[in-house]
């Protein structure tokens, strides 16, 4: 395994396990983390239920704190962790906050907007492109979701 490779699954063990705490909260587990120079500076979780907010997503959220940290909107040579394959909300502020790379687990097949049915963060009509690194952790990361929406289906069984 390549030096890459494994920093990339440390850092999307760090996502998964805010995707945890999703969870926990009740919300869809999805995590992410923003890396600056081999550091976390930068986390979050799916919130949306708890803030009662659309935009609360665990990429958005990430962002913001990573806006937060350094002082501006600007992310270019950060890199993106997170669970889940951006939806188009996600990508949209991926490709606007300049962020260098997102790196995600599972594909969306309902809302994947980085690679399953848009590609927004390598689309060559916007001004930044985005280095997209899919794959990573793949099967802990869906394996999160289809349990979480296995057990809400058998909390509206009678």
């Amino acid at each position: 395994m390549t030096t890459t490779r494994a920093l990339r699954r440390v850092y999307m063990k760090e996502a998964l396990s805010e995707a945890l705490l999703a969870r926990e909260k009740g919300e869809v587990p999805v995590g992410a983390v923003v890396v600056k120079d081999n550091h976390i500076i930068a986390r979050g979780h799916n919130l949306r239920e708890t803030l009662q907010d659309p935009s609360a997503h665990a990429e958005i959220i990430a962002l913001r704190e990573a806006g937060r940290v350094l002082g501006s909107w600007n992310l270019q040579g950060l890199d993106l962790y997170v669970t889940l394959e951006p939806c188009p909300m996600c990508a949209g502020a991926i490709v606007n906050s300049r962020i260098s790379t997102v790196v995600f687990g599972a594909r969306d097949p309902k809302a994947g907007a980085v690679r399953t049915l848009f590609a927004l963060c390598e689309d060559p009509r916007l001004n930044h492109r985005v280095t997209v690194v899919e794959g990573i952790s793949r099967d802990e990361s869906a394996r999160l979701l289809s349990d979480f929406f296995a057990s809400l289906r058998g909390a509206d069984t009678p």
